[in-house]
């Protein structure tokens, strides 16, 4: 990595607080930030922001709290008072980059990382440009945008076309934190290193695939983000389909940015929602239950929420994927707060050995392959095995790995995405065209239920509403359990 500067717009934020600083203060302690590497902090108030991230740094840090890293690290701190709307902060931002450029022998690499509401991201882009710190003819310039990227196709284009006037396109990282998890990775490790699977990976073999994030969890403290969201919005559109993409894509030519993302457009332009909506697709709205046997108020009682709320907790759909490779295979995608249990996983389902030979007489079961994303990070396979005793009778048991039991502990998702902006390696950043294509996905089942009334209200601490069991009991199928 070559020395640069990483600005933080919003420094003083949750998502700064929690994820990007102790990112970063893991990096300093594991000694993988680049060689005279600055921090710059943007916020409307700089008062104690020292203080404040070092209790975040405390708090959320995946190494140990070492005094003499984090003077090193703070020595490096730069803190820039200013609104986005107020050009001359922006012109002391350029000048202080400057300074450090100077003083430590720098040419002008930038990172700006918008750790701030979507609603900004014009603002401070048009500032950027205006202060002239958005191009360079020495170093390099990237932006970094969290989700939500954009609220719709439409919202969707725009934000790109805002960032693309003011950035070149490959200077642009999309964050989607899944996509840096050791586990997510692991997915295309499993299907193209090892000879077994990949024969298998279509739709001859495959009956059918699960993708599930559950969270036990309500919208707590989130509610001025999340009414008017939802679930489909807030997790399926980007997160779920990334997952989608890998899991379906063809073998890239390469393991870079560019071969990667062009096989995973190619899945998310083929994939379609499978009609009728109202038998393909569920959508809930959690009520009172228990969260760890404690008692929760439902949705509508949630502080911030109006009675009213349309807004759905749970979502779930069906979607096929239009290639020779996967025709006629559904896959099954939902998630869900205030659930049973908390699981971010996927399940391949194998089909059964055909009917009338012998071991379909056993009773065989499915054999499932199942990706486990959090919270017990690691890959399990079911098999049918022997019971023990007189005659053939068949049981499933499972065959597991555990990645924590057997590799060191992996970087957290931000340290590694954190990395790769200031390597320049795009490869765990979706593009434009993928965000665009998910969007297309999801518009329109967002547009149903807008004209479907209320959702299915579903009790805190369940599997969900019953219309999701809906979606595969025709087919024979059966959601994973949850609780």
């Amino acid at each position: 990595m070559e020395p640069a500067s990483l600005v933080i717009f919003g420094i003083t934020g949750d998502l700064s607080r929690k994820k990007l600083v102790p990112a970063i203060y893991d990096l300093a302690y594991c000694g993988q930030l680049p060689p005279e590497f600055d921090l710059v902090g943007f916020a409307r108030d700089t008062s104690e922001v020292e203080s404040r991230l070092r209790e975040s740094v405390t708090e959320h840090a995946r190494t140990p709290f070492d005094p003499a890293v984090w003077q090193a690290l703070v020595s490096r701190l730069s803190l820039v008072k200013g609104t986005f709307d107020d050009l001359d902060a922006f012109t002391r931002l350029a000048k202080q980059l400057d300074v450090l450029d100077r003083k430590h022998g720098k040419v002008g690499n930038y990172v700006f990382y918008l750790s701030i509401p979507p609603s900004a991201f014009a603002a401070v882009c048009s500032q950027l440009a205006a202060s002239k710190l958005h191009r360079s003819r020495r170093g390099w310039r990237r932006v970094v945008v969290e989700k939500p990227f954009g609220h719709d196709l439409s919202s969707s284009q725009e934000l790109g076309r805002i960032l693309e006037q003011v950035f070149d396109p490959q200077s642009i990282y999309r964050i989607d934190h899944y996509l840096g998890k050791e586990t997510v990775q692991n997915i295309l490790a499993l299907r193209f290193a090892n000879g077994l699977f990949e024969p298998l990976w279509n739709s001859k073999h495959i009956d059918h695939v699960q993708i599930t994030m559950a969270e036990t969890v309500g919208v707590t403290g989130r509610a001025g983000y999340y009414d008017g969201v939802g679930a489909a919005r807030d997790v399926i559109q980007n997160h779920l389909l990334q997952l989608l993409a890998l899991i379906a894509m063809d073998e890239p030519s390469a393991f870079d940015a560019d071969s990667v993302a062009g096989e995973k457009i190619k899945v998310l332009s083929a994939t379609e929602l499978l009609h009728p909506l109202d038998q393909t697709s569920a959508r809930g709205q959690y009520g009172s239950g228990t969260e760890h046997g404690l008692p929760v108020v439902g949705l509508t009682d949630e502080v911030g929420f109006p009675p009213d709320s349309t807004t759905e907790t749970f979502a779930a759909l069906t979607v096929g994927i239009n290639t020779r490779r996967w025709a006629g295979v559904p896959f099954y995608i939902r998630t869900g707060k205030r659930l049973a249990r908390k699981a971010t996983e996927i399940a391949v389902t194998f089909k059964l050995p055909s009917h009338g030979t012998a071991a379909a007489r056993t009773g065989a079961v499915p054999n499932v392959l199942v990706f486990r994303v959090q919270p017990d990070d690691g890959i399990e396979l079911q098999i049918g095995a022997k019971r023990p005793g007189e005659g053939m009778h068949i049981q499933p048991v499972s065959l597991g790995m555990d990645f924590r039991s057997v590799f060191d502990p992996a970087p957290e998702a931000y340290e590694r995405l954190i990395c790769d902006v200031l390597r320049g390696d795009a490869t765990l950043f979706p593009r434009r065209e993928e965000v665009e294509y998910s969007w297309r996905i999801i518009d329109p089942l967002l547009q149903h239920w807008a004209q479907s009334g209320r959702p299915e209200t579903y009790r805190a601490g369940s599997a969900g509403p019953a219309s999701a069991d809906w979606i595969l009991a025709g087919s024979g199928r059966e959601w994973r359990s949850l609780e």
